[in-house]
């Protein structure tokens, strides 16, 4: 016990323990890995008052040069530390470790990309009539209120942090408690890097969403910027009208994969499978939604199904995983019942997984993939996030019905497009209601570009310059510099 790590709130530059000790829980074998302070809403208003009081006292707000030096040296801090990141989220979040690079490698990138952003946020100045110049200058908000999930937390904590952070704000970050760890590690390298002031960035880990609440609520919390489910979407949105605080959200999705009949099948069937199988389908972007032109369907539904066959789920310490688990084992049951319901609802079986019966697997939260063929769009299993390794197999005749399938959706995250025509991708990706489409492809994200939803899929966009909007206001300065001619 003696060599398990302790998790800590990080609030105004000093190591806080408050809240009930709780232990932290490696999901693929169920043993304790460490310990967390459990926050609560006393937390988080502590993060709040340090927040507010280095934006109101500090140098912070006012001076870009050192925003961006401390977001590179921030960049340079994670990256002497990548490796316990790998480890750790390997252990608490799950992944397979090529999953950790992945999700790892794009927090420095992100954090250089910031720095770049917070040199240059310009505003403009014209004389709008002689001798009357009016000035628009972009000034940050106050304190940011990020709350974080647990299935990527190293990176969409700093995906959110970085444009605060770049526009001049101040944060109080919840930190989900099944990812305490990284919430700890987190803390360890911002507090090693010294440009950045006590008080600017505050962490605080809670199981609990009383802190979370707190954040949406406060009055001094100028902006939320928060990545889950649309149903606490909406409870947010709800939540933060009587402030008028300013909503960043990136709310669930449910990706289809558009397959016409010019695709290339052995080049997409394994995007297709890791489409599913990535971070064991918890991810936002999972291309859940198979939609096939007739002439390739009965390829795609052989080939598919026998690759998520032979998917290995297992623990990241294993060479022969291919999939992690679950984050717990209720995720098991959840997802396991939304198979059960599709299948009484009359979707055909394709492949059924399941929750593994490997007793070698038994103290973790693992699933089989799933495939289920369907004919109802209307049925839950299409139209609801799932948050698993499940896929939807649907057949269409033409690419107008292709489309109108995919936007029937209330979510509209993501999309995938494939076709070797050198014309029909931009036509149907044009069409199509989501935030990324990618072509020939699957998720293919970059931090220079925004990433957000159509629908219900959220509002706001992080990453690109767009990323600084939510975090700034506007102010315009109007000056007679020459009096006014008299008649």
């Amino acid at each position: 016990m003696a060599n398990l790590r302790e998790a800590k709130h990080w609030i105004d530059g000093e190591w806080r323990t408050a809240g009930t000790q709780r232990e932290s829980i490696n999901p693929a074998t169920g043993e304790v890995i460490g310990h967390y302070a459990d926050g609560n809403a006393e937390t988080a208003q502590a993060a709040i008052n340090a927040a507010q009081a280095a934006f109101e006292t500090g140098h912070w707000r006012n001076d870009p040069f050192t925003r961006a030096t401390a977001l590179c040296r921030l960049a340079d801090a994670y990256e002497a530390r990548i490796g316990e990141i790998v480890e750790t989220l390997a252990t608490e979040n799950g992944k397979m470790r090529y999953e950790a690079g992945f999700e790892a490698h794009f927090i420095p990138r992100a954090l250089r990309f910031a720095a770049g952003l917070a040199m240059h946020n310009f505003g403009h100045v014209a004389e709008v009539t002689p001798g009357m110049q009016s000035m628009s200058i972009r000034e940050p908000v106050g304190v940011a209120g990020l709350i974080i999930p647990w299935n990527s937390p190293a990176y969409l904590s700093i995906r959110s942090l970085v444009p605060a952070l770049a526009a001049g704000c101040t944060a109080a970050i919840k930190m989900p408690h099944v990812a305490a760890q990284i919430a700890q590690l987190m803390s360890e390298i911002i507090a090693s890097v010294k440009e950045i002031p006590k008080g600017v960035v505050n962490i605080f880990i809670e199981s609990g969403s009383e802190g979370a609440k707190l954040l949406v609520s406060s009055p001094q919390v100028k902006v939320v910027s928060f990545t889950g489910s649309t149903a606490t979407g909406r409870a947010i949105a709800k939540a933060a009208a009587g402030t008028f605080k300013r909503l960043n959200l990136e709310l669930g999705g449910k990706t289809p994969h558009l397959i016409f009949d010019d695709a290339d099948v052995d080049a997409l069937l394994p995007v297709l499978e890791k489409s599913c199988t990535v971070f064991a389908g918890q991810f936002c972007m999972t291309g859940s939604r198979i939609l096939v032109h007739r002439s390739k369907a009965d390829a795609v539904r052989k080939g598919l199904a026998a690759r998520l066959e032979a998917v290995r789920p297992g623990p990241a310490s294993s060479a022969d995983s291919t999939m992690g688990p679950l984050i717990d084992k209720a995720a098991v049951a959840r997802v396991n019942a939304c198979v059960d319901a599709a299948i009484a609802a009359g979707a055909k079986l394709l492949v059924r997984g399941g929750p593994s019966k490997d007793p070698k697997l038994a103290g973790g939260a693992f699933y089989h993939p799933t495939l289920l063929e369907v004919t109802d769009g209307t049925l839950p299993i299409v139209r609801e996030e799932t948050f698993g390794p499940v896929q939807t197999l649907q057949v269409f005749d033409t690419e107008e019905e292709a489309i109108r399938m995919a936007n029937d959706s209330e979510y509209g995250l993501s999309a995938c497009v494939w076709s070797r025509d050198i014309d029909r991708p931009i036509r149907v990706a044009r069409k199509l209601q989501a935030g990324l489409i990618s072509i020939n492809n699957w998720a293919n994200l970059a931090i220079e570009f925004g990433e957000g939803g159509y629908k219900a899929s959220g509002g706001g966009r992080l990453g690109g310059t767009a990323s600084l909007d939510d975090f700034l206001e506007y102010k315009q300065i109007t000056q007679t510099f020459v009096p006014p001619a008299h008649p």
